[in-house]
Formats: structure tokens, C-alpha cells, sequence
């Protein structure tokens, strides 16, 4: 490998540059604002939730997950490969069996067709959203929130029992609001951390050589291989703005 990434002081109780996307107390859509939960409603209303077997709707999913990366930016848009889509179908069928993945399917009320998935990894002490597809001509219809509800209320038992929901880390290569709307609509908040990272010798010198012209390769990152090196420069950036928080914290305490 190039580098190792990993994270430190989860949940350390200050801001940092870092964090996961974490749900830890049961949400309750009475305690939501009146117009989030009308939206929530209506996607409830629209739309069926229900965990399905994904091996019984392999051709839906695929042209859900079709039609969802169509909607992506092309620097970051990945080719979607059916045999390949149909291999991980057979993994998380099998996973589901062995009670480590939740796969729920969002069927349109007025036509019964599957216009979304949500798969969820299940471990003991969290539940992690691994990911969540939709047809984007669906989503004014509330089709992300009725499936967002469906999974943090089919989990209450589960926080209430210590557990915890997380959508992952801060985003570094895709540019999506998509946590600062479970923030907003369900409750969910950052759980702080310190990003950190070591590169091989000869790659250090080059990602500190690139990093002089972070803002000049900021202005071409619709370039595909540019988009990537950013991503890399932005976790660079990341841990230097993490030591900087150390250093003003240890200072403050002299």
C-alpha cells in the first residue's frame, strides 16, 4: 500500500477536523421540526420499506444502482459491472443469513416497483450504513427519508441497548450533504476524532511536493486523476489541521 490511514480519540469530546456520522439516542419523530416531519411522513406514506431477500430482485437493484450513478459526478462516477453487482448480491444474501447485513428495499406504493435499496452492516456494537441507492426521479418523493426512518427505527432497541448507528467518516472523495441531512432530519450527530496517516518514503515526498499547488489542482478537479490526488492532498490537509488544534490545545494549557 501507499499509505495508512486510520483514526484515534473517537468521540474526544472537542471539534476536530475529523468525525464519524453518529446516531446514539433512539430518534423520535415528535421531537422534529413540523416540516421535516411532514417530509418524513410522505416518503412513509409513497413508499413501502421492507427488508428483502436481494437474490428475489437482482435486475431491480442493478438498475436502481444504474440510474443512482448516473447522477454522479463523472470524476467520481464508478462503471457498474452486472456480473460483478451479481457476485456482491450472493455475499450479502449470504451475510444476511448469517445476521451481519439488513437489506431493505423501497417499493413506490402506487406502482409496487423497487426504486431503492439500503444495505446496513451489523456488528455487536454498531450499525453502519453501507449503502443507500435510489432512482434520482424518486427523490422528491421523500424516498431517502422513508428509508432512513425505516432503519433508525428498526434500531431503537438496539441504542437503547447501547448500540449505535454511523453513515461512516467526514467525506473526502465524494461531494455529498448527504450527513449533514441525517444531522438535520434524524438526529444524528459528529462524533470527533484525529485522522492520521502515513505515506511510503518516496510517496511523502511527493504528496508534500503537491501539496504547494493545492489550490492550482483544486481548480482542474473535474479531471478524474486530479480528483483523486485531491482526495489524497485533502486527508494531508486534514491531519496538518489536526496538529495545528494539538498544538493550540496544549498551549492553552501552559
Amino acid at each position: 500500500p501507499l499509505l495508512a490511514r486510520w483514526t484515534e480519540n473517537y468521540d474526544c469530546g472537542h471539534e476536530t477536523a475529523f468525525w464519524y456520522c453518529i446516531l446514539d439516542k433512539p430518534f423520535d419523530i415528535k421531537q422534529v421540526k413540523g416540516n421535516i416531519r411532514y417530509k418524513i411522513n410522505k416518503g412513509n406514506r409513497l413508499f413501502e420499506i421492507k427488508q428483502i431477500e436481494p437474490l428475489n430482485y437482482t435486475e431491480e437493484l442493478f438498475h436502481v444502482s444504474v440510474a443512482a450513478y448516473e447522477a454522479y459526478p463523472p470524476k467520481y462516477r464508478p462503471a457498474v459491472n452486472y456480473d460483478v453487482f451479481c457476485k456482491q448480491i450472493e455475499n450479502y444474501s449470504a451475510s444476511i443469513k448469517n445476521n451481519k447485513t439488513l437489506f431493505y428495499g423501497a417499493f413506490f406504493q402506487e406502482t409496487q416497483e423497487l426504486c431503492g435499496y439500503h444495505i446496513v452492516n451489523v456488528e455487536k456494537e454498531y450499525m453502519e450504513c453501507n449503502t443507500l441507492k435510489v432512482m434520482p426521479s424518486y427523490e422528491k418523493y421523500q424516498i431517502n427519508a422513508a428509508l432512513v426512518y425505516k432503519w433508525v427505527i428498526d434500531a431503537t432497541a438496539f441504542i437503547e441497548n447501547g448500540g449505535y448507528l454511523h453513515n461512516g467518516t467526514k467525506s473526502i472523495n465524494h461531494e455529498t450533504a448527504f450527513q449533514e441531512y441525517l444531522e438535520h432530519y434524524f438526529g444524528f450527530r459528529k462524533a470527533y476524532c484525529d485522522l492520521k496517516v502515513v505515506y511510503k518514503p518516496n510517496i511523502k515526498i511527493l504528496i508534500k511536493f503537491l501539496f504547494c499547488f493545492l489550490k492550482i489542482l483544486g481548480k482542474i478537479d473535474s479531471i478524474r486523476v486530479v480528483h483523486s490526488i485531491n482526495s489524497v492532498l485533502k486527508m494531508e490537509e486534514i491531519t496538518r489541521n489536526g496538529r495545528k488544534q494539538v498544538d493550540k490545545r496544549k498551549y492553552k494549557h501552559i
